[in-house]
């Protein structure tokens, strides 16, 4: 496990009720692409690694596949077992799965390799545990940022906050381009085949203070940022959030907000 990792099991400990009201609803935006991309449907073996709070395994369900939902952190397993009561649901972390090699007919992984410290480690134990002529398929969000995301470098700068240096970070020798090349290429690099890559778009509404929640809560690296803010800067960033969100509320007061993610999937020859 490297720094980024044991960072990552920190930030997300206890956190799943917070990550279900504000991020939650961005991340099950591409679930039903993503159950597409990997070929899912009825009678075959499933693993959704990383189902958070088991949206991606609930969908997979409907389709009438077998499915094991798997993340690290146990208060996500806990709703997961409600949005899923279908699903065999499995505590396991990254680059390690407690599965036989070849015994699964498609593996998701929806944002999650966002959240490991080595990508390519964590890419070839999905493919490990997919039979041949098998399908992985991934999501992961873009860089550069779309507005969604960089709303929030906005409101951090605009506020007067502080970007520490030392924040937690894949090693450059580990990382990869957040793009379309970028995540092609990691795929087709762990020795999947027919590697297809695209950008989805869309407009993420949400409730301002749910939206907030995620940051306010810890979430993520926001949340860290946030955290060592003091407390005057906190209250600025609040401040800015209201001011600059302001030009994406709609009619209902909802916040309209473009982003888009990758998603990414090949076969396992």
């Amino acid at each position: 496990m490297t720094d980024f990792d044991a960072h990552e099991r920190e930030r997300w400990t206890g956190r799943a009720a917070a990550y279900e009201r504000s991020f939650g609803r961005l991340c099950a935006y591409p679930a039903e692409a993503l159950l597409d991309a990997a070929g899912v449907r009825a009678g075959q073996r499933m693993i959704d690694v990383g189902t958070g709070p088991g949206t991606v395994a609930a969908l997979a369900l409907a389709r009438g596949a077998d499915v094991v939902a798997v993340d690290a952190e146990p208060s996500m397993l806990t709703l997961a077992r409600r949005t899923a009561p279908g699903a065999t649901v499995v505590e396991a972390v990254l680059p390690r799965l407690p599965f036989p090699a070849g015994g699964a007919d498609a593996v998701v992984a929806n944002f999650v390799l966002n959240h490991v410290g080595n990508p390519a480690a964590a890419l070839a134990e999905l493919c490990r545990v997919v039979r041949p002529g098998g399908r992985v398929a991934v999501t992961i969000w873009p860089y550069p940022q779309p507005p969604l995301q960089r709303l929030w470098g906005e409101i951090f700068t605009a506020a007067g906050g502080e970007t520490s240096a030392d924040l937690p970070r894949v090693a450059p020798e580990r990382n990869f381009a957040r793009t379309e090349e970028g995540l092609a290429g990691l795929l087709a690099a762990a020795g999947l085949a027919d590697v297809q890559c695209a950008t989805l778009a869309w407009e993420h509404r949400a409730d301002a203070e749910d939206w907030w929640a995620g940051p306010a809560n810890g979430i993520g690296m926001l949340g860290l940022l946030m955290e060592r803010q003091p407390v005057a800067v906190r209250e600025r960033i609040r401040q800015q959030y209201d001011l600059l969100s302001a030009r994406y509320r709609d009619a209902d007061g909802l916040l309209v907000l473009p982003t888009a993610a990758l998603l990414a999937s090949g076969r396992v020859d």
